[in-house]
């Protein structure tokens, strides 16, 4: 099982941030990547900076014939294509994609200056990745921790998980 995770917290030049996802969950098709389950959207606190804009994020469960970096750099074009700049972490951006798994795999591979760490390092800390990775996986187990995501989400602060609003 490949997932994958979605947010926006910009306008770009083709829609809104809902408008942002859907046109990537559009390009994924085109580039071999066939969506099999989308959580619903929530809406999020922008992190750190809470006055920047909120955030619509997703999850969603893909096939693909793609090895990691191969679906790592369809992932990248698809977030240029939507006007992605990277200048500073955690600014707002128009599109960010992450995988969060990989076929059950744990990986830290360096390749071409990109550096590729499966499970996301961070995942377990964003109530916008486990809520909706529960909503279409409540069954899905971290291959790092053994951890079922409801274990993961009982680590979560309680805070964080007030703050998030499905859409």
């Amino acid at each position: 099982m490949i997932i994958l995770s979605f947010g926006s917290n910009l306008k770009s030049n083709i829609g809104n941030r809902k408008q942002n996802i859907e046109f990537a969950y559009r390009e994924l098709k085109k580039n071999k990547v066939r969506i099999i389950k989308k959580s619903a959207f929530y809406e999020t606190n922008s992190y750190p900076n809470k006055k920047n804009p909120k955030f619509i994020n997703t999850v969603a469960i893909v096939e693909t014939i793609l090895d990691e970096f191969k679906l790592l750099q369809v992932l990248l074009k698809i977030e240029k294509k939507a006007g992605r700049t990277r200048n500073i972490k955690y600014d707002p951006r128009t599109l960010d994609i992450d995988i969060i798994s990989f076929n059950n795999q744990v990986l830290s591979i360096k390749k071409n200056n990109k550096k590729l760490v499966i499970p996301h390092k961070h995942y377990k800390n964003r109530e916008f990745v486990i809520l909706p990775l529960e909503e279409i996986a409540p069954n899905w187990i971290d291959p790092q921790t053994n951890y079922s995501i409801s274990q993961i989400k009982s680590e979560l602060e309680k805070s964080k998980l007030d703050n998030i609003r499905k859409l």
